[in-house]
Order: structure tokens, then sequence, then C-alpha cells
């Protein structure tokens, strides 16, 4: 029988639902798609506990977590305060979080045991398996999270089992892929067309699937509609394999979970007062709105180079440019105030769906890619490393989304070119092209989570597989 919470009296109050524990890597990109995610399995009458490392968890407040409706708990990776940032380099903070994370995560399930609110079940971040190990220790359902779409994980395991070495040639052009278009080099993730950049974590994609033979379930956040191909060559391979995106707030998609009007996470203090005031007074589809995300860091060329292009090409501008990145601009840089607008950080997703925001230049991460394709807002790509390049490919090639960037003979892209691409998107009849495109996957992607659509059936079913087994424990 499924275990009862009861009163003073010792009576039963209700039924107690199966409770997961969601451990994702502590970083903004890892924590958020996860977090979502937490939010629809609650929807499904899941309890959820989100695992944070205690570093990460300072900064969540116990008013906030009234606001996620997911309880918080923390488990040390080893640097405690300081976090990723205070490890040698990333092999050493991964190796470090494999070993002390492992018996903090073993203790935190006895604990919640010990507690009377026993765990049923693990969803871990594909870039630490070894929680998948846990789990199978304490006989538990283990469920991998990929945070990546289905074609660049579809790339990495063709690594994983050799079919592709790495590095790739930039002259050769790879044969089709089962279930990916034609590649070139340059359209693969950096660690693989750029072997040997950032080995550790070459070393944790690849190694995502060490064990997930052994993962009872493996969710992608991404729509199956949009990767259908690259997703049913996935589910041969790996058990249980389902998409369950776009990982996106409630409010911009299916507007069910009412409550969801943010991610509810952010390592930075928006400006959202500032940049939605400055908006409202622009045309509809007028500014271009520019962000490179939370990890991503251009050099002060290619900074000087994108600040020109953006200002001549005569549209408004919306940039965000982090408080680290501000000693990068070009100095005595000057441009209209009503004419552009640079924040340290905003809400992308109250940005983007404004009605003022008519292309969206950005680096391509995936989550930036699934906002914009919600919220059907043209793109202008400018990858930048890991999976940006084949996230990009995808938006210009396959979903006919947006325009990339080319770089130049010195690595840059130049002014003109920004300048270029902003004005296709903008004035041509690309742009007319791009936008009927983002019509179309807006309504895609909002139906795949709305009651009976792709990633909403898929989720009920992880949802109703737990909570029949724990009807039969």
């Amino acid at each position: 029988m499924v275990s009862q919470q009861r009163n003073s009296s010792g009576e039963p109050i209700h039924d107690t639902p199966p409770h997961c524990l969601v451990v994702p890597l502590p970083a903004t990109g890892h924590i958020n798609p996860m977090l979502q995610f937490s939010k629809r399995l609650i929807s499904k009458r899941i309890r959820v506990t989100l695992v944070l490392t205690r570093f990460v968890s300072k900064s969540i407040t116990a008013a906030r977590e009234g606001e996620f409706n997911v309880c918080l708990e923390s488990i040390s990776d080893g640097f405690d305060d300081g976090g990723m940032e205070a490890a040698e380099n990333t092999r050493v903070y991964l190796d470090t979080f494999r070993e002390v994370g492992s018996g903090a995560l073993s203790r935190l399930i006895e604990k919640q045991s010990d507690a009377g609110e026993p765990v049923h079940c693990v969803v871990y971040d594909h870039c630490i398996p070894w929680c998948l190990d846990v789990a199978k220790k304490f006989g538990l359902v283990g469920a991998a999270f990929l945070t990546q779409s289905c074609a660049v994980d579809a790339i990495y395991n063709h690594v994983y089992q050799g079919l592709i070495r790495p590095p790739v040639t930039e002259q050769g052009i790879l044969r089709a892929l089962p279930g990916l278009p034609p590649l070139k080099s340059e359209d693969l993730p950096s660690l693989v067309s750029k072997f040997g950049t950032y080995p550790a974590i070459f070393g944790a994609l690849v190694g995502q699937f060490s064990n997930i033979d052994e993962a009872d379930w493996v969710f992608c956040n991404s729509v199956y509609e949009l990767e259908n191909e690259a997703a049913d060559w996935l589910s041969k391979r790996l058990p249980k394999f389902t998409t369950i995106g776009p990982t996106v707030p409630s409010m911009y998609l299916d507007k069910r979970l009412k409550a969801d009007v943010d991610y509810g996470f952010s390592i930075f203090k928006p400006s959202n007062e500032l940049c939605m005031n400055w908006l409202g007074n622009k045309p509809n589809g007028s500014v271009v709105y520019v962000s490179f995300g939370s990890l991503a860091s251009l050099g002060s060329a290619q900074m000087e180079e994108l600040f020109w292009g953006l200002n001549n090409s005569g549209h408004y501008f919306l940039w965000v440019v982090r408080k680290t990145e501000e000693a990068k601009l070009p100095k005595n840089y000057c441009f209209n105030p009503e004419k552009g607008l640079i924040v340290s950080w905003c809400s992308q997703l109250e940005v983007l769906a404004s009605g003022a925001v008519g292309c969206f230049v950005t680096h391509c991460g995936w989550n930036s890619t699934l906002e914009g394709l919600s919220l059907g807002v043209p793109m202008v790509a400018m990858p930048q490393w890991t999976d940006q390049p084949t996230n990009a490919k995808f938006t210009r090639d396959v979903w006919g989304m947006g325009v990339r960037a080319e770089d130049g003979e010195n690595g840059l892209v130049m002014r003109e070119e920004v300048e270029r691409c902003v004005k296709e998107v903008m004035e041509g009849e690309k742009g007319v092209e791009i936008r009927r495109n983002g019509d179309k996957w807006k309504n895609v992607m909002k139906d795949a989570v709305s009651e009976g659509g792709s990633s909403d059936r898929c989720i009920s079913q992880f949802a109703g597989s737990l909570i029949n087994q724990v009807l039969k424990s």
C-alpha cells in the first residue's frame, strides 16, 4: 500500500505520492530545465525534492521555495564555500563531486526514509551519471535527464560507440548520420570538431552513456515533433527514451500551471523594470535583442564588432552584457539611448514575449534556442562552443528559424556580417519566411506540453508508472 501521512490521532490524512529526488549539475542552464520538469511532475501528483549543492542552495530562500512548490535539499560537492569556480579545474570539480556527492546523496536518501518520506526515484543530470549508481544501490528507479538536444545527444552517442572519431577534419563533410542531416565539421559540437579543448567537459558529455543502459528512463529536454528522426534513433538505443520539453514556464506555453510564470532561479539580478519600460515604447517587432547567456565570453575585438554591427544596422537594440564582460565594450562607446539599451541581465522570456522584439541575436545555447522557438522569435545565430554550432545548424537549415552569422578570416564575426544578418531578418524576404516558420514552431512547442501532447503524454506515463509501482509496494 502507499505510505500514508497521519494526524495526531493516528488517522490517515491522505495518500503520500511517490517521491522523486531531482539532482541537477550546479549550473543555471542545468538547474532551470530540471526545475521546470519538477513543476510538471508535481502537477501529475509526484512529490519532488530538488537537490542542489550547498554553495548554490545559499541563494535559494525559504520564500522562493514556496514559489517553486518543490522541496529543496542540499548536498556537498566538496566545494561548499565556493562551488565550481573554487575547484582547480573542471576535471577536479567533477571528480570531487563524484567522490563527495555519492556519499552525500546516499545520506540524503537515508535521511528522507528516516523522516517518513521515502524516496522512490532519482532523476539525475546526464553529466553526473554516478547518481544512477547511488539510486540502484537503494533499489530506486533511476532516470537520466539530458539537457541538450536529441541531435547533439545522438552525435555524442556516436562518439561513445566509436562511430565518430574526433577530431573531425575541416575538409570532410560527414555522411548523413542516422536521424541527422548531413553535417560539416563546423556543425558539430565544438568539443568534437576541435578535439582536445575542454577535455573534462568532453569526457562528461560522452561519459553520460557509460551506465545509461541501467537507467529505467531517459528524458530529453526536447520536443518529438522538433527532432523526430533523432528521437526515434535514440529511442532504439536508450531505455525508455522520451522527450519531455520544452522546459519553459507554463504561462508562456499551455498556461495550465497558473503560478509558473518564471524559472524561479537566477544567479544574476535582472533589470526587468528598466527593460520592459524601454521596450514598452518601441513598435511591435522593431527591437533586436542580443544575449549570449550566462557563460559565453566574447573577446574584446568581437564585442567591438558586435557593437558597431548593431549600431550600424539602424534598428533598436537591447543587449545583455554581464558585469564581468562590461570592460570589453569599446572604449568611449556612445549611442543614442533611445536607440539602444545595454543591461547586465534581464528576464529573457519576458523580453522575447514582449512583442517589441523582432530578432534574437543568440549564442544558440539549447535553453535560449528552445525559448526562441517557443515564442516564435527569429534568430541570428552566433554559436560559441559546445552544442551551440549544432543548434545553430538546425535553427537555420532544419527549422528555418534564423540565419547564421559567419566568421571572417580572423575568426571574428565582423560588423558588416552582423549588420547584414540583422537586416536580413528584420527587413528582408527571408525574415518574412522565418516569422512564418516561427508561428508554426510556436504552436508545435505549445501543443507538446498541452494536455495530451507528445511531451505531456511522456511525463504522464512516467508519473503513472511511479504511482503504480508505489501502489504495488
